[in-house]
């Protein structure tokens, strides 16, 4: 079957030429000539794919993603905003709603055909994403007695794949939702005022972040960078609001998550304000093993483990060289091997 491919682009050369390229290529295609009619089409002929211009009159391309996404039959239909400005908050503000990819304008039959194979494969391949991030969401409603509308929530969720060193959002940003790890790892961070970042947590597969920005502040207090390939989904924040609302179960199931949150920074700012470099590190040695599920071996970054022992790289060099003549780890390039867990977690000032 051919696949369905919706246009929305208020320009007629545009809509008509993209239309010509894609239907020679063989998908078939739908067009509209601008937000409103765009957003109806989408719901009613719910395409495989679409394209949306962000600058059109009657309801701009933010507006079409955001009716879109309030649909659970077309919140998962992969999203290719196109524009005419590469500037970086508007892509950020996109693919924060939950857009999947950016083409620029002007853009080449090539570009624009690779583009919608990569989101039609990609599509594919998040069926089993789904099926595991609705086990793990699934797992987190089994503990409470009335699932339904959790799991209502849940069917509406949308998966998105990042890039290593993709940012998914930044300090300061509005917080759109809470967001659950299905595969990959995900760093968040604080910039000081002098530059320099403190790495405040690593969030393996099935674990969640961004919950406190999303039920507390509103605004997003640090920043969330992948640290690898990765794929996140969003629980939109106004639907979790209106389920902890009516749902003291549920909620409870969240505070929870906060109430970790907070310890783990909390034993972060001690170790920060007391320790010597050499028990800092250890410490944060020891949280990285235990996100890690207690493997001895790991992978990360000298300067992500600057970042989160909140001391320079050099001397995060120096004092794993130390550890390693002292027979506590082994280290080949960014991998670790701690051999010594008794001696590292006891380390003294």
């Amino acid at each position: 079957m051919k696949k369905k491919i919706l246009i929305i682009e208020d320009n007629e050369d545009i809509r008509e030429g993209t239309a010509e390229i894609l239907g020679l290529a063989g998908y078939e295609v739908e067009t509209a000539v601008n937000g409103k009619l765009g957003a109806e089409k989408a719901q009613k002929y719910l395409p495989d794919l679409i394209i949306c211009d962000i600058m059109m009159p009657e309801l701009d391309g933010y507006g079409v993603l955001y009716l879109l996404n309030k649909n659970p039959e077309t919140v998962n239909i992969p999203f290719i905003f196109l524009t005419a400005k590469a500037e970086r908050a508007d892509m950020r503000k996109g693919m924060e709603m939950g857009a999947d990819d950016y083409l620029i304008k002007p853009f080449d039959d090539m570009e624009l055909l690779n583009a919608i194979e990569s989101r039609l494969n990609k599509k594919q391949k998040q069926e089993a994403f789904y099926t595991k991030g609705l086990k793990s969401l699934e797992d987190f409603a089994s503990q409470v007695e009335d699932k339904q509308d959790l799991k209502s929530l849940i069917s509406q969720k949308k998966i998105r794949q990042v890039k290593k060193g993709q940012i998914i959002y930044y300090d300061q940003d509005h917080a759109q939702g809470i967001y659950l790890v299905l595969e990959g790892k995900i760093k968040t961070v604080k910039l000081s005022e002098d530059g320099r970042e403190l790495l405040t947590g690593i969030y393996h597969a099935d674990e969640y972040f961004g919950v406190h920005d999303a039920l507390i502040s509103q605004l997003h207090t640090e920043t969330a960078e992948a640290m690898e390939n990765s794929s996140i989904c969003m629980l939109h924040k106004d639907q979790v609001n209106a389920l902890l609302n009516h749902n003291t179960a549920v909620a409870m199931q969240f505070i929870r998550l906060l109430s970790a949150h907070i310890h783990q920074k909390e034993e972060q700012l001690v170790q920060l304000a007391y320790h010597s470099v050499r028990k800092r590190l250890a410490e944060t040695l020891m949280r990285i093993r235990e996100v890690n599920k207690n493997q001895d071996i790991f992978k990360i970054s000298r300067d992500d483990l600057a970042a989160m022992a909140g001391m320079a790289t050099e001397t995060v060099s120096r004092t794993l060289s130390d550890f390693k003549e002292e027979k506590l780890i082994e280290k080949k390039g960014g991998e670790i091997h701690i051999i010594d867990v008794n001696r590292l977690k006891n380390m003294k000032n």
